[in-house]
């Protein structure tokens, strides 16, 4: 999938303009902890977000991530912008929430690119 179809798909608005639309999105992500990311993500994927900070776009760089998508039609700040411009990383914020674009990302054939992760038993009581 391209990003400009990423953008359609996703009722997106590209907040980077300049950015390669041609870009091949291989698969997608859904994570609001970029140590998440970090640990689990595959190369060229797509990130659905609910953070906004610059520290998503230098995770995405690390992260070889294709494209960072800002769910609830969140609008990150203009350093963020800036530096994902600068990054050739393209920004799109969609109106629906993390849940609903999962959905309809996969539906439209994008598969996970989130690895698994065996940590053990949870310590999550």
């Amino acid at each position: 999938m391209k990003v400009a179809d990423l953008i359609k798909i996703t009722s997106g608005k590209l907040l980077t303009p300049g950015v390669d639309l041609t870009r091949e999105i291989k698969g997608g992500c859904g994570a609001d902890l970029m140590s998440d990311v970090l640990a689990s993500i595959q190369p060229e994927a797509v990130l659905l977000t609910g953070l906004c900070n610059p520290q998503v776009v230098r995770t995405a760089q690390m992260a070889d991530v294709a494209a960072i998508v800002f769910v609830r039609a969140k609008n990150p700040p203009q350093e963020t912008i800036d530096l994902a411009i600068q990054e050739q990383i393209p920004l799109i914020s969609s109106p629906h929430g993390m849940f609903e674009l999962c959905g309809r990302l996969h539906e439209n054939g994008m598969p996970s690119l989130e690895m698994p992760v065996d940590n053990g038993p949870c310590d999550c009581d």
